[in-house]
């Protein structure tokens, strides 16, 4: 690849991972992982016998340019083949950092059966991802400028000719291993992300290899002596076996309705997260997040909001209302 196109993906991904390597932060940031579960495991789909639809947005490193945006789409539901138990759904995601942007479309599915107390899900998804490298917008006079002209002319062979204003882009095809287990008190996910390890190709001079990224969450929900509060600690590990990072956060929660916590990233922020039940089954949460490191001289800190409505659909009652956010 050549000097340009490397300067580039160096540039963002230093801006993406502070300490992280670029690989290990492909993926985009989750404030909320702990309710948006789906996302990085689809074993987790179809927990509580909820269908459910979701959706998220996040705004990283707000106040420097061209900064990462990520949306995701998720719906997912339940469903009963004889007597065995199963759950299907289907996951967009729209990530954009730099000059690149990442669309992605995923189709899950899970295997869910009971163990002890709870219930072990094993689950995969399957699609692609279309990567989209902006090269009209690199003005490399500007770079010469500032460089050695020796080595740096207006012109790279290595740059992949754009036919138009989207600049090049590079499809391959994903897929994502998990399994999953719950019960009322607590909750653990492991999968593996990238399992096909795509090579997104925008030329033959230039392209992007992504890596497997191993993904192992866990939560514990525990209720307090005053039934009206509950703590939920909870952590995750992202690691790709190159550089890795680890979310741990606290939340209370008031009259299963109500939380607020705080969380700290080790590659290098703190977060302060809010969320509450607005009608039986509709939630809705905020992150904020700050830099804990150089970047916070840059950047107004991250924005994440999250908004999610769930149903159980296997066994109706009276009433959809169900009782922890764990379900989420």
């Amino acid at each position: 690849m050549g000097g340009v196109v490397k300067r580039y993906i160096v540039l963002i991904g230093g801006l993406l991972c502070g300490s992280l390597a670029i690989q290990a932060q492909f993926d985009p940031q989750i404030g909320q992982y702990m309710f948006l579960r789906s996302v990085y495991n689809p074993a987790a789909i179809g927990e509580g016998d909820l269908m459910r639809v979701s959706g998220s947005h996040r705004m990283q490193f707000t106040g420097i340019m061209d900064a990462p945006m990520t949306t995701n789409f998720s719906f997912s539901s339940p469903f009963v083949i004889g007597k065995t138990r199963h759950a299907a759904g289907v996951r967009f995601v729209n990530d954009r950092f730099g000059l690149f942007s990442n669309q992605s479309f995923y189709v899950a599915y899970a295997y869910r059966f009971k163990i002890g107390k709870g219930n072990l899900s094993v689950g995969a998804d399957l699609g692609f991802m279309n990567l989209t490298f902006a090269v009209d917008s690199i003005n490399i006079s500007n770079i010469a400028d500032v460089e050695d002209n020796a080595y740096h002319t207006v012109t790279d062979d290595a740059l992949p000719m754009s036919s138009g204003q989207n600049g090049v882009s590079g499809m391959g095809f994903d897929m994502c291993l998990g399994v999953y287990y719950s019960t009322p008190q607590w909750w653990a996910s492991l999968s593996y992300g990238h399992v096909t390890q795509p090579t997104l190709q925008w030329s033959d001079k230039a392209e992007l290899n992504v890596r497997g990224t191993l993904y192992a969450a866990g939560g514990y929900n525990w209720r307090l002596s005053n039934k009206r509060w509950e703590l939920m600690p909870s952590a995750m590990l992202q690691t790709d076996f190159a550089g890795w990072d680890i979310n741990l956060t606290m939340l209370a929660q008031m009259d299963n309705r109500y939380r607020f916590g705080l969380g700290y990233r080790i590659a290098g922020s703190v977060n302060v997260l809010f969320g509450m039940e607005i009608i039986d089954g509709l939630q809705v949460g905020y992150t904020y997040e700050l830099p804990a490191n150089g970047l916070i001289r840059e950047s107004y800190g991250s924005h994440e909001v999250y908004l999610a409505y769930g149903f159980n659909v296997l066994k109706p009652k009276r009433t959809n209302r169900y009782k922890s956010v764990r379900y989420l």
